[in-house]
């Protein structure tokens, strides 16, 4: 991170000078409504808006509470002691922590140089920006931001260890960049840039770390992480042996947890792949089919005409541009 930004969040900001000046506790009302401890983005937000940065306030402790919106955690220098639904985790410098609207979360006091960005974040500000930079289905994306917006019952948070990643640190900075120096045109800056960097961020699920509770979280990440990277030619036999399960089992778990056999869910990666590839490239057909893992051409336009109600090459004409329409 720039220098210059990080002397501008590492000021002393009102509720940390009354902190330093004696007060013991928060100031609840600056972040809940009535006798809750769900910390409220109406308070945090400005009328509008659909996300927004501050620093997490040093020095002292911050009980229990939950959040009725997504916060993502960056911490730009030092590091962050929290406790998230019991269970605890250090947030390092260069680090990311999502927490979903059903976390329970409490920090420990951070000290002068131990800077963390917090954003507040509606759901819907990740539905357009995913939108803006969406180019094929993503089942690992997808289910990822299901976790964030709480769609199931599992509550939980993703730390992501990508200290060293440099696209992600360059993306998280351009956020925080923009929101505080508020920029021209940034809602549209920020919903691409939160974008680009879940697309990054789905390069590093091996470098992320989820809580024991979120295990059902954790196994489907895993299952559909191994399908994005291998979906050509991964068998179940081999993600069997990388989870330490036996084939039953693991088939048997797979259909419970995502509602689809292993089966199913490769073939629906490699049909998407498939559409991506006939709207965005010259390949043959042929080519694309055997590229996504078919080797059996009729199976291929069977299947793809089944699941997208025409043929590859009438998708081709109806959905790529002018230049691939061939």
């Amino acid at each position: 991170m720039t220098e210059d930004l990080l002397r501008e969040l590492r000021k002393i900001t009102p509720e940390e000078e009354r902190i330093l000046s004696g007060a013991a506790t928060i100031e609840k009302n600056l972040y809940m409504t009535g006798k809750t401890d769900v910390v409220d983005a109406s308070k945090l937000l400005e009328a509008g808006k659909l996300i927004q940065v501050r620093t997490h306030t040093r020095f002292v402790h911050f009980p229990k509470h939950m959040h009725n919106y997504i916060e993502l955690v960056y911490m730009c220098s030092g590091s962050t002691h929290h406790v998230i639904n019991g269970e605890d985790v250090i947030l390092k410098e260069g680090e990311l922590l999502f927490l979903n609207r059903r976390s329970v979360q409490e920090v420990y006091p951070a000290g002068e140089n131990d800077i963390a960005v917090n954003f507040i974040i509606l759901p819907e500000f990740f539905e357009y920006g995913l939108k803006l930079i969406e180019t094929e289905e993503n089942l690992l994306r997808d289910f990822v931001i299901g976790c964030l917006r709480g769609d199931d019952e599992v509550s939980g948070y993703l730390h992501f260890k990508v200290a060293d990643v440099l696209p992600v640190q360059n993306l998280v900075e351009n956020l925080i960049w923009t929101i505080v120096n508020r920029q021209p045109n940034k809602r549209s800056t920020n919903q691409v840039t939160m974008g680009l960097l879940f697309l990054q961020l789905m390069n590093c699920m091996d470098r992320l770390q989820t809580d024991e509770k979120g295990g059902e979280q954790k196994f489907v990440i895993d299952v559909l992480n191994y399908i994005e990277s291998h979906y050509r030619e991964g068998e179940l036999t081999e993600l069997a042996v990388q989870m330490h399960s036996d084939i039953y089992r693991l088939s048997k778990e797979i259909k419970k947890r995502t509602g689809r056999t292993y089966t199913e869910l490769v073939q629906a990666k490699r049909l998407s792949q498939a559409a991506y590839l006939l709207g965005t490239t010259n390949h043959s057909v042929m080519d694309i089919a055997l590229a996504v893992g078919y080797d059996n051409i009729s199976y291929f336009h069977r299947i793809f005409r089944e699941r997208y109600g025409c043929t590859p090459r009438i998708y081709r004409v109806e959905q790529g541009p002018p230049g691939n329409r061939k």
